[in-house]
């Protein structure tokens, strides 16, 4: 997926938040199908990364190319976000997070089971961090600074919008997530910031998410996800 500094300013603003808005509204149509189908997520997700997925491709182009610098500074972001997302439970200051997306009703069909992770990962790891970036830090940076966010060169710094763009980014998790949310939209703003390159921003979101997502298999605390 090209990611970059050169995020391409006459790119029109579907190209950032439709994906995110895609992803948005299929979150809710789960929770609504929940309430009388409440395996709704076996089928909802995939399809929620499959066509959010096809959408991120369809507007590759308003992303640029792919660079590779300061990526060295957005896998220790990405690995510090993960450490802090994970730490009271570490520290044994929460309780384990138990609910959430178990796919243990499937492990009776081990090639159903290994599907739907499969799929999981590649929506915690490759969409998700995608979409989010695109939206987040892209966008969302940039068009608080100034409505007509072309104008504004990928990375520039403003302190009402980093706060906000930290702020609204927890609340899109769950609550208990919150104040490792505003500390891990800080961090890839600050990612951003440093390195003025979107691709570097979504290889700290991916391994934050990879770390998650692996600590998640091995403890069993679906409640993460």
């Amino acid at each position: 997926m090209p990611t970059s500094v050169a995020v391409e300013r006459r790119s029109p603003v579907n190209a950032f938040v439709v994906p995110f808005g895609i992803f948005a509204v299929l979150l809710v149509l789960n929770q609504l199908l929940e309430t009388a189908w409440p395996d709704a997520k076996f089928a909802v997700y995939p399809g929620q990364t499959l066509v959010c997925g096809f959408a991120l491709w369809r507007y590759r182009q308003a992303y640029g190319p792919f660079r590779t610098r300061g990526l060295a500074f957005g896998i220790i972001i990405g690995a510090l976000v993960f450490c802090l997302w994970v730490a009271p439970q570490w520290l044994h200051l929460a309780p384990p997070r138990s609910g959430g997306f178990d796919p243990g009703p499937l492990a009776g069909s081990p090639g159903l089971y290994a599907l739907t992770l499969a799929f999981r990962f590649l929506r915690l790891v490759v969409v998700v961090p995608i979409l989010e970036e695109v939206f987040w830090r892209a966008f969302a940076l940039r068009v608080l600074i100034r409505p007509d966010f072309s104008g504004v060169p990928f990375g520039t710094f403003s302190w009402s919008s980093c706060l906000v763009t930290a702020g609204l980014f927890a609340v899109g998790h769950q609550r208990p997530d919150w104040p490792a949310g505003v500390l891990a939209g800080l961090g890839y703003n600050a990612v951003a910031y440093r390195t003025r390159n979107l691709g570097a921003c979504i290889l700290a979101h991916a391994l934050t998410n990879l770390g998650l997502g692996i600590y998640i298999c091995v403890t069993r605390q679906w409640g993460f996800w």
